[in-house]
C-alpha cells in the first residue's frame, strides 16, 4: 500500500475490517482481482481495500465511519460499467454491493418485486417469471450486472422501445445517504404527489449522490405470444418506415427494434465462427425486431407476416425471416449479442453510447460515418442498437491491417474521434450518453452536452447531498 494515512485513517480501515469480517473486507489481491478491472480492461482500480457488506444496515455503518475519516467511497455492482464509473483511485475504499443478494418479497396482485442491490438482473427476470410475471428490463450483461447497478446507471437495453429505461421500473428505493442515514423510501405506490419524488434523485447518479441498497420494481404480465423476426433493409431511412408500419399494424405491440449493419453477419462468421447467413442475399443493413402480444394463438404471426410482406412490396425491407421455434429466435439474436464480442476480437474499436431523435437517426450515422472517415480513411463505422428509441451504439473497428502501427494510430485517434461524433450528436439534438453513463470518461464532454446551469444544478446537488466528495468522487461533474 503506497497511500500514507494518517491515523484517523488507518483506525477507520482496522474498524472496517472489525465490522465486516474476512469475508467483508478484502485486501488480498488475488480476491480482490474479479473487482478490479472494469468490464473492457481498459483500467483499474487500486483502492485501499474491497469492502463487501451483506446488509444495508453494514453498508450504513461503513459510510459512517469513512465519513468521519474523510475516506472516499466507490460502490460497484456486478462491475459491467462500461465508462469507469465504478473505478476506485488510491485512497479510495471500493464498496462492492454483490452480497446484497436478497429478494425481499414478490407481490403479483400489486405486480411488484422487493430486491436488495446486488441481485443479480437475471435472477429478477426469472423470479418474476416464477410468478408469470416479467421484469421488463433486458440487457447483453444481464447474467452478471446487478440491480443496484442498472438503477445507478438507469439501464436501458433491448425493450425500452416499449416499456422505458430502468427508472421507468421503479417505484421506490431505499438509499444510504452520504452521511450514513438510510432513506426508507421502498413505496409500492404507483400514484404519490406528496412532494418532490426523491427516488429520481439517485436513478442514473452514479453512486454519487447516495448509495441504492434496495429497491422496489414495477412488474408487468409475461407476454403470451412472441414473434421475431431478421428483416434486410436498404438503408436507415426505409428501417425506419418499417418500424412505423410494424407499430402501426399491431397495434404498438413491437418491443425490441434493434439496426444491425452486415459487418454483424460478417464479423459473426469471421470472428465467432457462425458459417449461415440467415437471408438469402447480403443487405447493408438488417433489423432484428420482436413483437408480443398478451393472448395466444397465431393473430400476431399473421399480423406480422402481412406488414413485412407489405413492406417488401413497398421498398422498406427486401427480405425477411420469422423464428419458427425457440432456438431460432436465439440463432437470430446471437447475430445481435455477438457484436460486443466482435468488436473486441477485432483487435481494436473506439465504442460510442449515443441517441438522437427517432428520425434523426439516418442523418446521424452518415454524418458521422464521413467526420470519421475525414481523420481516419479505412476505419469501419459499424452502428448498431436501439433504433427504435434512438440510442445508436457507434462502435468504429480500426482499418482492416495485420500492422500493430496502424492499430495503434486509429486508437491515438480516440479522443479526437470521439469529440468528431459528438458534435453530430450534439449538432442533432442528441445525447452523449444514452444508457452506459458518464462515469469518468465522459465528464469532460458533459460541459459540451449539458448548459452552465444545468451543470451548475448538479454541482448544487452534489454539494448538499455530499458537501465532502467522498460518494464516488470525480464521476459524472466536470473538472
Amino acid at each position: 500500500m503506497s497511500t500514507r494515512l494518517s491515523e484517523s485513517a488507518q483506525a477507520c480501515l482496522k474498524s472496517l475490517s472489525d465490522l465486516l469480517g474476512p469475508g467483508g473486507y478484502i485486501t488480498d489481491a488475488d480476491a480482490q482481482a474479479p473487482y478490479l478491472t472494469e468490464a473492457r480492461g481498459n483500467a483499474v482500480s487500486t483502492p485501499l481495500a474491497l469492502l463487501r457488506p451483506s446488509s444495508t444496515q453494514e453498508v450504513a455503518a461503513v459510510v459512517r465511519l469513512t465519513a468521519e475519516a474523510g475516506i472516499a467511497l466507490v460502490p460497484q455492482g456486478g462491475n459491467t460499467g462500461l465508462v469507469g464509473g465504478a473505478l476506485a483511485a488510491e485512497g479510495s475504499l471500493l464498496l462492492n454491493l454483490g452480497r446484497l443478494n436478497r429478494i425481499r418479497e414478490i407481490d403479483p396482485l400489486d405486480h411488484t418485486m422487493t430486491v436488495e442491490a446486488g441481485v443479480i438482473l437475471a435472477t429478477v427476470q426469472q423470479a418474476a417469471n416464477d410468478v408469470d410475471l416479467m421484469f421488463p428490463l433486458s440487457l447483453g450483461a444481464e447474467g452478471s450486472c446487478t440491480i443496484g447497478g442498472n438503477l445507478s446507471t438507469n439501464a436501458g437495453g433491448i425493450l425500452t422501445l416499449r416499456y422505458g429505461n430502468a427508472r421507468a421500473q421503479v417505484l421506490g428505493l431505499e438509499v444510504v445517504l452520504p452521511d450514513g442515514q438510510v432513506w426508507n423510501g421502498l413505496r409500492r405506490l404507483r400514484k404519490d404527489n406528496t412532494g418532490y419524488d426523491l427516488k429520481h434523485l439517485f436513478l442514473g447518479a452514479e453512486g454519487t449522490l447516495g448509495i441504492i441498497t434496495a429497491a422496489t420494481l414495477s412488474l408487468v404480465p409475461r407476454p403470451r405470444q412472441m414473434e421475431t423476426a431478421l428483416v434486410a433493409v436498404p438503408d436507415v431511412t426505409a428501417a425506419l418506415r418499417l418500424l412505423k408500419r410494424l407499430r402501426q399494424a399491431s397495434g404498438d405491440a413491437v418491443s425490441a427494434f434493434e439496426i444491425m449493419p452486415r459487418f454483424a453477419i460478417d464479423g459473426a462468421a469471421r470472428y465467432l465462427g457462425e458459417q449461415n447467413d440467415p437471408l438469402s442475399e447480403p443487405s447493408p443493413w438488417y433489423i432484428l425486431t420482436e413483437l408480443t402480444a398478451g393472448t395466444p394463438g397465431d393473430a400476431l404471426r399473421d399480423t406480422v407476416e402481412a406488414a413485412l410482406a407489405e413492406a417488401i412490396d413497398a421498398g422498406e425491407a427486401t427480405d425477411a425471416t420469422l423464428a419458427a421455434s425457440g432456438d431460432q429466435r436465439q440463432k437470430l439474436w446471437r447475430l445481435r449479442e455477438g457484436l460486443p464480442e466482435i468488436g473486441r476480437k477485432v483487435g481494436g474499436a473506439l465504442h460510442h453510447d449515443v441517441a438522437v431523435p427517432v428520425s434523426r437517426v439516418p442523418q446521424f450515422i452518415e454524418r458521422a460515418n464521413q467526420a470519421v472517415a475525414a481523420l481516419c480513411p479505412g476505419a469501419r463505422p459499424y452502428p448498431f442498437g436501439h433504433l427504435g428509441d434512438g440510442n445508436i451504439h457507434y462502435n468504429i473497428a480500426r482499418p482492416d491491417s495485420d500492422d500493430p502501427a496502424d492499430r495503434d494510430a486509429f486508437l491515438a485517434l480516440g479522443e479526437r474521434i470521439m469529440r468528431a461524433v459528438h458534435d453530430v450528436v450534439l449538432e442533432l439534438d442528441g445525447s452523449i450518453s444514452a444508457e452506459h453513463g458518464i462515469g469518468n470518461k465522459k465528464r469532460n464532454e458533459l460541459a459540451r452536452a449539458r448548459s452552465p446551469l444545468e451543470i451548475d444544478l448538479m454541482a448544487s446537488l452534489k454539494r448538499l447531498l455530499d458537501p465532502r466528495d467522498l460518494m464516488n468522487p470525480g464521476k459524472i461533474l466536470p473538472q
